[in-house]
């Protein structure tokens, strides 16, 4: 029997051998960060190590990261929506919502730069004068050149499972000189940015990860992505079954692959290959175990029945040609079977 094949790295990507070392290692230190004592500098230390290397790969300065407990609260920080609503629209990637605070009537532009379930990257837009933006650049970090100091962003949302880290930690990238009034006040945390002891295992997890995702990054390991991405897309997308790959012609991550197939709900593509051995998700699917229409696709001019026939397929660095190939000519099988049941 095979072993199974992950093809999921969009909704979270495994973790890497150098954040679990340094998790292991971070146990081991005793103290607090606050503490001026010996130990608690050790565990300054470890924060402080991990923000220079998430600051590194997102392409900020040290004093610009802010540790959360993932991307959604790094949105939220600001009193904002979570992470999630930055795409409302992803035809154009923004939308912009009001922040009540303290009386203060704010708005922002939240941006998705590269989306989650087609992988399409879209550059930000010209902005209001005064009017603050948030990047999510949760899929994007490690994946392509990104750097938050020529983004013309103030803000930026950063999650560390996305890139090899743990779950349960991400980043909020503030611009230097940017003000911000704080949701979680207390003990003045993260410079008084983010209240609340840092998780010093899951930063250290989360440092580790960003310079081996930045390493890789550099080497090229995602231009391989990209080819078996596309040799995935062409294989599966030609066999004439129509078949429709979306944002093919549209810059793109590396490593990800929207189908739509006519005649196959996504969630019974998932089923199937998952009992086949491969992991990969529907477009359609959302956290509550319900099935509605992807907004992604429909605001991209799919209809419904369309956005219900949709797959994402995700690969990451370690996804070999064989295996690649070895998913197409399954799926194409049984998307065969699937029309022959049907007409």
């Amino acid at each position: 029997m095979k072993a199974r094949v992950y093809l999921d790295w969009n909704a979270t990507a495994p973790l890497r051998d150098e954040a679990r070392a340094a998790m292991v290692a971070a146990m081991d230190v005793v103290g607090n960060p606050s503490s001026v004592h010996a130990e608690g500098r050790a565990a300054r230390a470890v924060v402080e190590k991990a923000r220079a290397q998430v600051a590194a790969a997102v392409g900020c300065k040290p004093a610009e990261v802010v540790f959360t407990s993932g991307a959604t609260e790094a949105a939220a920080v600001l009193g904002r929506l979570p992470v999630g609503a930055v795409e409302v629209d992803p035809t154009a990637h923004d939308c912009l919502w009001a922040q009540r605070r303290e009386g203060a009537g704010r708005r922002a532009m939240g941006w998705g730069y590269a989306n989650n379930e087609t992988g399409v990257i879209a550059e930000p837009p010209s902005r209001e004068a005064g009017v603050p933006l948030m990047l999510d650049i949760v899929q994007a970090v490690g994946k392509v050149p990104f750097s938050f100091a020529w983004s013309g962003a103030d803000l930026a949302v950063v999650s560390a499972h996305k890139f090899g880290g743990p779950k349960g930690v991400g980043a909020l990238i503030i611009r230097d000189g940017f003000e911000m009034v704080p949701v979680l006040t207390g003990g003045g945390q993260e410079m008084g940015r983010r209240a609340g002891t840092e998780n010093i295992i899951g930063i250290a997890g989360m440092g580790a990860a960003a310079e081996a995702a930045q390493r890789d990054l550099e080497a090229g390991l995602w231009e391989e992505v990209a080819e078996l991405r596309n040799i995935l897309d062409s294989t599966l997308s030609s066999a004439g079954n129509n078949t429709i790959s979306v944002g093919k012609d549209l810059r793109r991550l590396p490593n990800t692959l929207c189908l739509i197939a006519p005649g196959w709900k996504g969630e019974t593509q998932v089923m199937a290959m998952d009992l086949a051995g491969f992991a990969i998700s529907a477009g359609s699917a959302c956290s509550s175990g319900k099935v509605k229409a992807s907004r992604v696709l429909l605001a991209m001019g799919f209809d419904e029945g369309q956005a219900a026939q949709a797959i994402r397929v995700s690969l990451g660095p370690g996804v070999t040609k064989d295996e690649v190939l070895r998913f197409a000519d399954l799926w194409l099988a049984q998307y065969a079977k699937a029309l022959s049941r049907a007409a």
